[in-house]
């Protein structure tokens, strides 16, 4: 009984710094996203200009489609300096 007790109390104690850890990384600099989707995108003109599609693109590299991501939310919720691509 007292090592299932003493187990719970580690587990109560355990929660809150996983859930603060958490929190931590979820947290996004984006503006500094937003200028690394910039130079991704500078990247991916020519290949949109030579007929290849944003999804065939995004299909193939997995920085594009982050960047799609980042742009989405960050027009989503008024970010400022946000554009769609």
């Amino acid at each position: 009984m007292r090592t299932i007790c003493l187990a719970i109390a580690v587990l109560v104690g355990a929660v809150p710094a996983l859930m603060a850890s958490s929190v931590k990384a979820a947290i996004i600099d984006w503006q500094a996203e937003m200028e690394r989707c910039r130079a991704v995108r500078a990247n991916v003109a020519p290949l949109l200009q030579a007929g290849e599609g944003i999804s065939a693109v995004g299909r193939s590299n997995r920085s594009v489609r982050r960047c799609i991501w980042i742009q989405r939310m960050a027009v989503r919720r008024k970010i400022p300096g946000a554009e769609t691509w």
